[in-house]
């Protein structure tokens, strides 16, 4: 890959990018933009799962927690505890672009 294809896509490349297309200020796609990520980070907190189709699955899972070991001194160990993270699963549509 090129490093221009490689560049980072940020939130406001995201609301220029909408703004173009839709003819809209840049303002105001900025708005929507976090406006769509404020409801997707509110609903995933709540515990709910975000589906888009076409796109993907963002949910929340539990990661069991554990035991660690220090690998310069295996004689010590760290409880891990458990944790909630975000996975995201493709749709059938990105994964097929993507291929």
């Amino acid at each position: 890959m090129t490093d221009e294809k490689m560049k980072v896509l940020t939130k406001r490349d995201i609301a220029k990018q909408v703004a173009s297309r839709m003819g809209a200020t840049c303002a105001d796609a900025a708005d929507a933009v976090q406006c769509t990520l404020d409801i997707i980070a509110e609903h995933l907190m709540a515990g709910g799962r975000i589906e888009l189709r076409d796109f993907g699955v963002f949910e929340i899972k539990e990661r069991k927690g554990g035991i660690g070991r220090n690998p310069r001194h295996p004689e010590q160990t760290v409880e891990i505890p458990p944790r909630k993270v975000i996975k995201f699963r493709a749709g059938k549509n990105l994964s097929e672009k993507l291929a």
